[in-house]
């Protein structure tokens, strides 16, 4: 049994990642998740099993469609290994708790959000709302922190970035506040703080990387959301460990 309950999850995650991709791909464009079933995008020839095995069909096929042969987009396999790699690791991380129960969801909305802010510069309200809706009914059932604390985390979290879009008149996105306002309702106002604050960091240093590199110019906007979903991983992950560190360094 110690062996079985890992082997499941490696074998049935990176099913739950080609999901998630399809979810992050399709939703922003305004198209269903279940129709039209996993077609070809050059012949619409709707896909088998065998073309649907996440990571390594792509490679089987060497990146070309079975029945037309035209080229699979890399987006495909990148996401499908990105969204593996981020939910082995957190159940890693967390391991047989009830704590996964907030743990994957967490994860997996952010693998989501952050390709399809990649690819379409937008975080789906589909996908925030769902999220909200979830971890507010899981904390009726299981509460980490008293209940309050979760839905100070959703106003404080979203208020923070509207506060900010605001002053900045536009500076930050509708699918970044909401995103916030989901991360406080799942982890509580204090690590979703904490979150912004790294994310912010994070941003800030490779925008200026990204600049100097001339990568992109000081006129074309950059997706705030990776930034987001990698400084709310850090601080649902690490946030204690960091804050710790952090204090310890200062007061010596």
């Amino acid at each position: 049994m110690d062996v079985l309950i890992p082997l499941l999850v490696i074998l049935l995650v990176p099913f739950l990642a080609s999901f998630l991709n399809v979810v992050a791909i399709r939703i922003p464009k305004g198209e269903s998740i279940v129709s039209p079933p996993s077609h070809c995008v050059h012949c619409n020839h709707r896909l088998g099993p065998k073309d649907l095995i996440p990571i390594f069909s792509y490679f089987l096929l060497k990146g070309r469609c079975r029945y037309c042969q035209g080229k699979i987009s890399l987006i495909y396999p990148l996401g499908e290994i990105f969204t593996t790699i981020l939910l082995l690791f957190t159940y890693y991380k967390i391991g047989i708790d009830r704590e996964l129960w907030l743990a994957l969801p967490l994860t997996a909305l952010l693998a989501t959000i952050t390709i399809s802010d990649l690819l379409y510069k937008i975080i789906p309200n589909k996908v925030n709302a769902f999220a909200f809706l979830y971890f507010a009914i899981l904390h009726i059932w299981y509460q980490p922190l008293p209940y309050i604390e979760y839905v100070l985390g959703a106003v404080i979290g979203g208020g923070l970035l509207l506060l900010i879009a605001i002053i900045s008149r536009g500076g930050m996105g509708g699918g970044d506040i909401k995103l916030m306002a989901v991360v406080g309702m799942a982890i509580g106002w204090k690590l979703t703080l904490f979150a912004f604050f790294l994310a912010s960091l994070i941003g800030g240093v490779v925008g200026v990387i990204l600049l100097v590199a001339k990568v992109v110019n000081r006129k074309e906007p950059i997706p705030f959301g990776p930034f987001l979903a990698l400084g709310i991983l850090l601080s649902y992950l690490y946030g204690k460990e960091l804050i710790s560190a952090y204090i310890n360094f200062v007061l010596q």
